[in-house]
């Protein structure tokens, strides 16, 4: 038989299943890049077809005809689901030892600890949980062994009093166990997990959350001294959101061997899929601290294709005891968002419905509710999914994508954040060559239509050290534009732009009546007339997003203003009204 893992070459080698391919697919078996697209997995290669991408009964007729196929390959073994043991502990086990935090501030960690048995397999054979109450309110919270005999039970803290408990476990030892935690004021600086605000994001304390992002893939799979590096460049940056890959990856500038794995054993010997390695996890949660003193959100992505190591491909019963495991040790942390992939429909493992029970999955083990999306590459997911809080895009054009987010907007009803757009650079990738000037004007072409356009930089150095990927130092010239960018949006009475009526070449975006800018990217004019608002007296400011300058024309203004301009590419004009922010 063969399914999504195959290969094209595998299939073209079977005479039943060439068959197959040259009835549903005729073009690729005719195709002249055959050669280039052998190594191609089938499930890969199914969502690169329109047809069988955007026709679910196409793509299911095709794999119902290559299951019968006799003369291909073995199918792939996975690993089961395994149930916790009922066995574990006899009945009458002594209590385990509950070690409880002292008062942690709202927004914070609350962890309880449970000193209890290591024999056998915790990590599969015990189920832990606990019910948090406080006051009316009762969350359920997934517990997860730690290694050493350690269970932890975590909890975001969000509300500030005493939160009671009581322990459910397979194991006798860790069953009905009870305590009290303290939640205190919330740290300085400390604002809670970000949410949906209509088409935009604010922490739970009401404080507006602006998501510029950056990405850098694996920057926590490169040692403690590259990663400090990117740390301190972070710490020197404009941006509030960070993409990052919880499995390693192999991919272009990125072929090196990480330290630690999510799970024990190695390529070489392989690894237990039934266990998790805590080390890995602990410094993953380091990092993410780390990222939250500095007030940025960590956008993990939780499976991603760019794979050497079998992860990509590990089976519905591995993947989702993975992200229950995972989505227990971190949701606790205020600044997590939850990422299901990094292109989704490049993995030939899953389907859509696979996705929607993996999403699920995620849902069931984060009682805090984090931000959840995932991201394309060829195809689009439907972002209508009442479990996606907001659209996670990339380009669909080599040329035009920022100009899409209006239109994207009202078509899923929900923010949109076009997590890559391109990045800056200067490799021989399209996808990473575009220059600082090029990606600025994505960025406000995205902001001005109500959107939020992500970061990367690409630049090729001896040690292969992209930030794109592996992090280190942000070298480019978008940066500086892209803080400065933020301080305008910054500037606006609700901390926000919103598409406004535009012109057929210049778009407006901001605050109907009182904060609007018009944005003329590549266009250069030497001057433009603009009609105010029909009431009250307005401010008008000429801003250069390169030269990162404001000037504002004298006076106050109304009716129609004629506003000179450099004859100069990535202008705008702000019109605020009198009394409003700026």
């Amino acid at each position: 038989m063969f399914d999504r893992s195959s290969t094209l070459t595998a299939a073209l080698a079977s005479s039943e299943a060439r068959a197959v391919l040259d009835r549903h697919l005729p073009g690729v078996v005719s195709s002249p890049m055959l050669a280039q697209l052998g190594s191609l997995r089938l499930g890969q290669l199914l969502m690169m077809n329109p047809a069988t991408r955007d026709d679910e009964s196409l793509a299911d007729a095709l794999w119902a005809e290559l299951a019968e196929v006799t003369d291909g390959e073995e199918p792939r073994v996975y690993g089961a689901a395994i149930a916790p043991n009922p066995g574990y502990e006899a009945s009458g086990a002594p209590k385990a030892t509950v070690s409880l935090p002292g008062p942690t501030p709202r927004w914070g960690v609350v962890e309880v600890v449970l000193d209890g048995p290591s024999h056998g397999n915790p990590f599969v054979e015990v189920e832990l949980s606990a019910v948090f109450h406080h006051g009316d309110r009762s969350l359920e919270v997934g517990g997860f062994y730690d290694g050493d005999g350690r269970y932890l039970l975590r909890l975001l803290a969000e509300d500030e009093g005493e939160w009671s408990f009581e322990t459910r476990s397979t194991a006798a030892s860790l069953d009905g166990l009870s305590g009290t935690v303290t939640v205190t004021a919330p740290a300085a600086g400390s604002h809670g997990p970000v949410r949906v605000d209509g088409f935009h994001f604010a922490h739970a304390d009401g404080t507006r959350h602006r998501p510029l992002g950056t990405t850098a893939y694996a920057w926590t799979h490169q040692g403690d001294a590259l990663e400090e590096r990117t740390l301190a460049a972070l710490a020197d940056s404009p941006f509030t959101k960070i993409r990052m890959c919880v499995f390693p990856k192999s991919y272009l500038y990125n072929q090196n061997e990480p330290e630690r794995f999510p799970f024990p054993g190695s390529l070489a010997d392989g690894w237990d899929v039934e266990r998790f390695d805590t080390e890995y996890y602990r410094h993953l949660e380091q990092r993410i601290r780390q990222l939250g003193e500095l007030g940025i959100e960590a956008d993990l992505i939780l499976f991603h294709p760019y794979d050497r190591w079998g992860f990509a491909d590990l089976g519905a019963a591995v993947d989702d005891r993975y992200l229950s495991y995972t989505v227990r040790r971190l949701s606790a942390f205020a600044n997590v968002w939850w990422s299901m992939a990094n292109e989704y429909d490049l993995m030939w493992a899953k389907s859509v419905d696979d996705w929607e029970r993996l999403a699920a999955v995620v849902g069931a083990n984060d009682p805090h509710g984090h931000l959840n999306s995932i991201h394309n590459c060829l195809a689009f997911y439907d972002y209508s999914k009442p479990w996606i809080t907001h659209a996670s895009t990339q380009r669909i054009d080599v040329y035009r994508t920022a100009e899409n987010t209006d239109a994207w907007r009202e078509q899923w009803g929900k923010p949109v954040v076009i997590d890559e757009c391109a990045y800056e650079g200067d490799i021989d990738q399209g996808w990473g060559n575009v220059t600082g000037e090029e990606l600025v004007r994505r960025f406000w072409e995205g902001a001005v239509r109500g959107g939020y356009v992500g970061h990367g930089e690409t630049y090729l150095n001896d040690a292969e050290e992209l930030w794109w990927s592996k992090g280190g130092e942000l070298i480019g010239s978008s940066p500086a534009r892209i803080a400065f960018l933020e301080s305008i949006l910054a500037e606006s009475p609700t901390g926000t732009l919103d598409p406004l009526p535009s012109e057929w070449d210049v778009p407006w975006g901001g605050v109907a009546g009182e904060y609007l800018i018009g944005y003329f990217g590549f266009f250069r004019p030497r001057f433009r007339n603009v009609v105010l608002p029909p009431s009250g007296r307005f401010f008008v400011d000429v801003i250069d997003t390169w030269n990162m300058t404001v000037e504002r024309l004298p006076g106050l203004h109304e009716g129609l203003v004629r506003v000179d301009l450099p004859a100069r590419q990535y202008m705008a004009i702000r019109v605020v009204a009198e009394g409003a922010s700026s």
